[in-house]
């Protein structure tokens, strides 16, 4: 039976990333209430990598939404564009440089049952949420490679629940990958005509 905390995760987690797929700003304070509750259950289940990347998503959501106001052109807001692909090999160096040295803190000063996998997640959840606070359409695809490892691992955890949310989450990515495409494309057009 899930917690009170769990079903509040499920509700605040949903409504925060169909906010982002509409580029919503109100995305970001409603994320930092729903990092506040994973806080507390992942550290409960012992996914300490989890633990820590729900108080990273605090700071970048402050940092996110000044960035969507007045991270575009001439300090105002913010339009979706494409990674860079230097930019995006950075991205994946950090996302394997992140994950060897987070499963080393976990084998080395925690229990962590999946180290390996929590540190994946981890790693490819900040690089995917700091894409997003720069409107980078790829965040999504990161994004669905993150979800879908989760899912598994949140099962073999017992939080039924969270794995659910973990399945929204993928339905509102390709959501949110399929309208960015159609921004982007929006304003292609008008930066053209």
């Amino acid at each position: 039976m899930p917690g009170w905390m769990e079903v509040f995760g499920f509700l605040t987690g949903a409504a925060c990333v169909a906010l982002l797929v509409r580029q919503n700003i109100w995305n970001w304070p409603l994320g930092i209430a729903n990092n506040l509750v994973f806080i507390a259950l992942f550290y409960r289940t012992g996914l300490y990598a989890d633990v820590g990347l729900q108080g990273f998503y605090i700071a970048i959501s402050i940092y996110g939404w000044w960035s969507w106001l007045h991270g575009g052109r001439d300090h105002g807001a913010l339009t979706v564009t494409r990674v860079k692909p230097a930019t995006a090999v950075l991205l994946a160096g950090g996302v394997a440089g992140i994950t060897v040295a987070l499963t080393w803190l976990l084998r080395r000063y925690t229990n962590s049952t999946v180290p390996v996998l929590d540190s994946l997640i981890t790693a490819l959840s900040l690089v995917a949420q700091f894409m997003m606070t720069r409107k980078w359409i790829e965040n999504w695809l990161v994004w669905l490679t993150a979800n879908c490892i989760s899912v598994g691992l949140l099962i073999y955890k017992g939080l039924y629940v969270t794995s659910a949310l973990y399945l929204v989450y993928q339905v509102l990515c390709v959501t949110g990958l399929l309208e960015w495409r159609r921004a982007l494309k929006a304003e292609a057009t008008s930066s053209a005509g």
